[in-house]
């Protein structure tokens, strides 16, 4: 597993996740690693999420719109020092961020957890919990903290 080489991190453009991010990015400058900065998008169509967040029925749209969010993270939250690609992949976040890390050859991936417990937990599952489950490379979860709605 070390020296890490490539590093693969998730983002859905959440605090946590950019918890996350920040430690992938310390990470690859203490090893000299490439970063690997990845946003998913989800299969799911033409459901509004809350005021700030819509997925648009068109998926290119969506992907475009990723793609400079993703841009945006990149200048504002990743050191100049860091070698760095973005990559934008549709489906489920789960089985696509394993699937990335399996093509990119990457020597782990750092995800966030979001901490949801209760209902919330039941009914959206852990994209973290089935990332290390099923990932091809050694996993480093940032927690965040517990949401107790």
């Amino acid at each position: 597993m070390l020296p890490l080489r490539k590093i693969l991190c998730p983002t859905d453009f959440s605090e946590p996740s950019y918890k996350a991010l920040k430690a992938a990015n310390e990470l690859a400058l203490h090893f000299s690693a490439a970063l690997v900065l990845v946003h998913v998008v989800p299969l799911v169509i033409d459901i509004p999420t809350s005021a700030d967040f819509y997925i648009p029925s068109d998926v290119q749209t969506a992907k475009a719109h990723a793609k400079k969010a993703l841009q945006e993270v990149v200048e504002k939250r990743i050191s100049e020092k860091v070698r760095i690609r973005t990559k934008v992949v549709i489906g489920d976040p789960g089985d696509e961020i394993v699937r990335t890390a399996a093509d990119e050859n990457a020597d782990i991936i750092v995800i966030a957890t979001h901490g949801l417990t209760g209902w919330r937990r039941l009914i959206f599952g852990s994209v973290a919990e089935k990332v290390v489950r099923l990932a091809p490379c050694p996993v480093l979860t940032i927690q965040s903290p517990l949401e107790r709605r």
